[in-house]
């Protein structure tokens, strides 16, 4: 079986300079390539020069995380796509265990790893942590962080377990099935692309693991920070286009009005937190909202809705209201 790492690369010199040691260290059973999305500084010369065995596939553009990632895996041929963040330190033997799980079960068709924070490495990070869920009304959350909540790893996910969507730092794909469900949603351009990826595969009976025994350790927020405008504009009008395009039956008009209300509110925290700047990003990404609507309307035509999505109803109530941070209080 073979395996591709396949990390995304702008202008990002020095998170090569920086990480790529682990992952060539580490990764003796794959193929590392390099997709740079029309970077202008001097980051492939670099990768050229200091690694000479690891495969370059230049993109034409920036589309971002999904055109990005879909233009370059077009191009190599291995079972399965490892799609790593160039933010990312790996661990010894980190794919043994994943490459072991796709090997013995067929129905598996993604896999993510543990992903701890670079930072403050006892404790999980906040892109996909110990594997991704979703409630009711659409939120994203995970074992081991909700909301800004984050667990320490006390070895209490060391675990494998079938989880909803695997983070886009470190997702591992069969490539059959990556071209089965039709591979990432280029309209995302960034954020929330994974789980509907995720989203269309469950919907297919594929089943989507989290491997505890396999350990990342992810900085997060190296591209576009926690606090970024942009980064508020693509989370919040993604998860709402991802809701439309893929809950089915009429609860999605009462599912929007709550998060229409829901959103308000996040929009005026922020303006009374003084953060301007997050207040106009989310009121940008409802336009945004609007205007893409009628594409994603004929994209959830296309798609049928089969399996439930979510095991509780609103985290945001037993978050903020119950006050329940931790995932096994849920």
């Amino acid at each position: 079986m073979e395996i591709a790492v396949v990390i995304l690369n702008w202008n990002g010199r020095s998170l090569l300079e920086q990480f790529l040691p682990s992952v060539v260290k580490y990764s003796k059973e794959a193929t590392i390539y390099i997709a740079d999305n029309a970077s202008t500084d001097d980051s492939i010369e670099f990768v050229k020069s200091t690694y000479p065995t690891i495969e370059i596939i230049q993109n034409e553009v920036n589309g971002g995380y999904a055109k990005g990632y879909n233009d370059a895996l077009a191009k190599i041929d291995s079972d399965i796509y490892c799609l790593l963040n160039s933010d990312v330190e790996v661990s010894e033997n980190w794919l043994t265990p994943i490459l072991k799980t796709f090997q013995n079960l067929d129905q598996v068709a993604a896999i993510q790893p543990k992903i701890l924070d670079y930072k403050k490495k006892n404790y999980f990070e906040y892109a996909g942590a110990a594997g991704g869920f979703i409630d009711k009304l659409g939120y994203p959350y995970c074992r081991g962080r909700i909301f800004d909540t984050l667990e320490e790893d006390k070895g209490q996910y060391d675990d494998e377990l079938e989880i909803f969507w695997a983070s886009g730092a470190c997702l591992c794909i069969r490539k059959s099935v990556f071209e089965e469900v039709g591979r990432l949603d280029e309209d995302f351009f960034a954020h929330q692309e994974e789980i509907d990826l995720c989203w269309r595969m469950h919907n297919l009976g594929y089943v989507i693991k989290y491997i505890g025994q396999s350990s990342i350790y992810h900085v997060g927020g190296a591209t576009l920070s926690t606090m970024n405008p942009k980064k508020t504009f693509l989370n919040f009008r993604n998860n709402l286009l991802m809701m439309v395009k893929n809950i089915q039956g009429m609860k999605i008009y009462y599912i929007l009005i709550v998060r229409m209300i829901l959103d308000g509110i996040a929009a005026f925290k922020y303006l009374v937190e003084g953060k301007p700047k997050l207040f106009i990003a989310i009121v940008k990404a409802h336009f945004s909202f609007y205007k893409n609507l009628p594409t994603f309307v004929k994209k959830r035509k296309k798609l049928k809705q089969q399996k439930k999505y979510y095991t509780i109803s609103s985290v945001v109530w037993q978050y903020h209201i119950q006050n329940k941070k931790l995932f096994n209080q849920l």
